[in-house]
């Protein structure tokens, strides 16, 4: 794919979509980080409707910390994995006050120290709470980037490595949350829905879905 088309391309999701956001609900960067950590392998609306019901009351590290791993797993069982993202969780707490004072660091290495932070959870949590450019990396965006061919990869770190080479600057802060939200209702896994797709005469994807016949 050539830069002009890499252009258009974020230039129409800019523009149908000039302000986007990650769909998990948070007040703060913690709550942001703690959302990530229980989102995987699971739905935002799922982790939406557990973090409703624990972020009033239970919504620092210090609060969290005191409801416990077994609390914490009573407001979480609809949650996949829920034991182990507990565990993390309560972990994760504890080292935030050890050794942050409490506060969310904001460099890789310190966030992917926590327990159940990996890559794509650090990017989001420096991207989305802390302003600075990262590409998150799921199961959506991979599978656009190479499905349309805008960043081609075998695996999660050669398409985030390409996104942050190929996606042009001034589209790169915001690029992941596009790409995310273009995974989740346009390109879809399965029948992608290309007759309403916005970028589908810019995307290089063979098998595109036909106009359905009336």
């Amino acid at each position: 794919m050539n830069p002009a088309k890499r252009f258009e391309i974020f230039r129409r999701l800019r523009d149908a979509n000039p302000t986007p956001r990650t769909e998990l609900e948070y007040d703060t960067p913690f709550q942001l980080l703690i959302a990530v950590i229980l989102s995987a392998q699971a739905t935002d609306k799922s982790v939406n409707l557990a973090t409703k019901r624990f972020f009033p009351e239970h919504g620092t590290p210090a609060t969290l910390l005191a409801l416990g791993e077994e609390g914490l797993s009573d407001y979480i069982k609809t949650i996949g994995l829920y034991r182990t993202k507990a565990r993390n969780v309560i972990a994760t707490c504890r080292i935030l006050l050890e050794q942050h004072q409490g506060e969310v660091p904001q460099d890789r290495e310190s966030l992917e120290a926590l327990p159940g932070v990996g890559r794509k959870t650090a990017n989001v949590v420096l991207n989305t709470a802390f302003g600075q450019i990262a590409m998150a990396v799921d199961t959506h965006i991979f599978r656009v980037s190479n499905r349309t061919n805008i960043a081609p990869g075998k695996n999660v770190v050669e398409v985030e490595k390409k996104l942050m080479k190929f996606v042009p600057k001034e589209f790169l802060m915001d690029a992941h949350h596009w790409l995310i939200l273009h995974g989740r209702y346009v390109c879809v896994a399965r029948t992608p829905k290309c007759p309403v797709c916005g970028i589908a005469d810019l995307c290089e994807y063979r098998e595109k879905t036909p106009i359905a016949s009336r």
